[in-house]
């Protein structure tokens, strides 16, 4: 069987990954992330993570590449970067519902498998001092969206609705685990 590279060095994706009970190793890909010019945020998830995957493919190995976009009425929500910029992103989601869209890319020796997750996310109306105590609390400035719904930011939230309860994290683990069967990966 091939090698296993998660194109990624992101500790959620890894850990994610793991759970599947298979041999893999991870490497940062070089991949230009900006977005197109009015891509939407589902073609920016599929985009990414066709690059990613295809940035780190060879004849002796298949690549995981996965990417996240967050989309607000429509349009992209990006990683916030500053405290400022999270708060204002936190701000406009209070009370609102926001979509992720998570897509992972298989790419190897035979082929390339590709699937995308749609999760959607009800916030809570959120005061301005809960959102500043919360970015105090988690930092999220390098996630989609400005949380991390693995720790703190579960408590911004009224529901999720998706397929996949890991894809809101960074990597669907039931599409993941459906294409390394597809490319002859042994799962479980």
């Amino acid at each position: 069987m091939p090698r296993l590279i998660l194109a990624s060095t992101s500790v959620y994706r890894r850990d994610l990954l793991a759970r599947l009970g298979l041999p893999f190793e991870t490497a940062r890909p070089r991949t230009d992330e900006t977005p197109g010019a009015g891509e939407a945020p589902r073609a920016l998830a599929v985009r990414l993570a066709r690059a990613k995957a295809l940035a780190l493919a060879g004849a002796d190995a298949w690549v995981i590449g996965s990417d996240q976009a967050a989309e607000l009425d429509g349009a992209p929500l990006g990683k916030p970067g500053t405290f400022a910029a999270a708060q204002a992103q936190l701000a406009a989601m209070s009370g609102r519902r926001v979509r992720f869209h998570t897509a992972v890319c298989l790419a190897g020796p035979e082929g390339i498998h590709e699937a995308v997750d749609l999760t959607e996310v009800h916030f809570r109306a959120l005061s301005e001092e809960e959102i500043d105590r919360y970015l105090q609390a988690e930092s999220p400035l390098d996630c989609a969206g400005s949380f991390k719904c693995e720790g703190l930011g579960i408590s911004l939230f009224e529901a999720i609705e998706n397929r996949d309860p890991t894809a809101l994290v960074g990597l669907p683990l039931i599409a993941t685990a459906r294409l390394l069967r597809q490319a002859g990966f042994r799962v479980p």
